[in-house]
């Protein structure tokens, strides 16, 4: 049963409308005005294509993963501006999978063929086996809006958010997208129970569920890559294709750009304060080959600097 908090959506999306691309030709199944809540219900990321234990092993459809429920439209966003999706609650259900590939990830090389394994998602605690649980740590891996031009699928990441796989976007978190096309075209996806940083398999511990979001609009503003606020830091996100040291170096000088920007720093001082201060970590580094990978950098929250995005 879901938490009394969802009684307040405005609008409730099941996840039958899905899309797994971010395209500003894509029609929107929703539109909805800024301010308001939604309840989302999102498959896992392989689209139920993993149900059964013969299923663990067998090869997924890559056409159909990561189905972003969506596409949904918000009045008054227009290019220039940022969407801000605040996430509220998520729910999961009661029984994830994770999987590992050959050819894929860091250890994929001491495989002797893809793996997989279901775990048991309840009352806070995931379980793995008889002696192995932890706490659940839901999140979305994906949460973008519709690209500057061209079509771009569900499973990379870019500018315009996608696959972002930072575990740290999860219920208290506020993620700023750029619009780049009227209504920005919000798609919302692949759950996680848990996910560690790196996601070095490939998956974390992938599962639905419903996400109640809050959707608002900053006129006139925007960001270069996606930015997250928690309660006590912002973070940045650097994406490359296959070059973690890229996608840190991005993710440092997004994180600059705030602190030059908005705070005032020199850029010398922003340099020091971030090795000083700050936080650089991976959100995902996977992809053997074409694949994109993410960086991210925690930067707190100073008392005496100014909001970048005004709510």
């Amino acid at each position: 049963m879901l938490p009394e908090s969802f009684k307040s959506a405005n609008h409730y999306l099941s996840r039958d409308h899905h899309t797994y691309s971010f395209a500003s030709t894509h029609q929107p199944v929703l539109t909805v005005e800024p301010g308001e809540l939604i309840h989302l219900q999102t498959w896992d990321c392989f689209a139920g294509q993993v149900i059964v234990d013969a299923d663990l092993t067998k090869d997924i459809d890559d056409s159909k993963v990561n189905p972003a429920t969506g596409p949904i439209y918000v009045k008054s966003a227009e290019p220039g501006d940022t969407l801000a999706v605040t996430i509220l609650e998520i729910i999961t259900q009661e029984r994830g999978v994770a999987r590992c590939f050959e050819g894929e990830g860091q250890l994929s090389h001491l495989l002797k063929g893809p793996y997989g394994r279901f775990f048991k998602v309840v009352d806070g605690v995931v379980t793995m086996n008889e002696h192995v649980s932890f706490p659940a740590a839901p999140m979305l891996g994906v949460i973008g809006v519709a690209p500057e031009s061209g079509e771009i699928a569900t499973m990379p990441a870019g500018k315009h958010g996608g696959n972002l796989d930072n575990n740290m976007n999860k219920v208290g978190s506020t993620i700023y997208l750029p619009v780049k096309h009227s209504g920005a075209l919000l798609g919302i996806g692949d759950m996680h129970a848990a996910m560690g940083d790196g996601e070095i398999s490939g998956t974390g511990v992938e599962i639905g569920g419903d996400v109640l979001i809050k959707v608002e609009v900053i006129k006139a503003i925007t960001t270069d890559f996606p930015v997250t606020e928690l309660d006590g830091c912002w973070i940045t996100h650097g994406v490359a294709v296959q070059d973690i040291e890229a996608a840190m170096r991005i993710a440092c000088e997004q994180a600059a750009g705030l602190l030059v920007d908005h705070w005032g720093f020199t850029i010398e001082d922003a340099f020091i304060f971030l090795s000083v201060a700050c936080d650089l970590g991976i959100a995902q580094n996977v992809h053997p080959s074409t694949g994109t990978v993410i960086a991210k950098l925690r930067v707190p929250k100073l008392a005496a600097c100014p909001r970048p995005f005004n709510l």
